[in-house]
């Protein structure tokens, strides 16, 4: 069952930016959730990108991302962000929004219960 949807994906030049935002699917809420972004690229395993804590005091990076993207959320529209700047072709990938509960190592794959289906990012060179 897909719990999350994603969007704002598309085909980028390399260092550009795009804006990827995340929605629970149906009327569920994932406000008290840790929420995370990962990224799966064809034939690879999928990797940990960014996570947020409920109330955004927290944030985490992967350190092929840091000072490139930043994470965010907003509440009142449960809506979770990934603000990705200066891409790279080795960006390329399926983003996944994924919540956890909050008491789980954010950068962990298997803290999340809940994932979307991803929205497809294309950097090229």
């Amino acid at each position: 069952q897909v719990h999350l949807t994603e969007s704002g994906g598309g085909l980028v030049q390399a260092g550009g930016s795009l804006k990827l935002t995340c929605v629970p699917a149906g009327r569920r809420t994932f406000t008290s959730f840790t929420m995370g972004w990962f990224r799966q690229a064809p034939g690879k395993g999928r990797e940990f990108v960014a996570a947020i804590s409920s109330g955004s005091s927290s944030t985490w990076y992967a350190d092929s991302v840091k000072g490139r993207f930043m994470i965010s959320r907003d509440n009142t529209k449960n809506a979770l962000f990934l603000q990705m700047n200066n891409l790279k072709p080795t960006d390329t990938a399926n983003y996944i929004c994924a919540a956890a509960p909050p008491h789980r190592p954010a950068e962990m794959d298997d803290s999340y219960d809940h994932r979307g289906l991803g929205t497809q990012v294309t950097v090229s060179s």
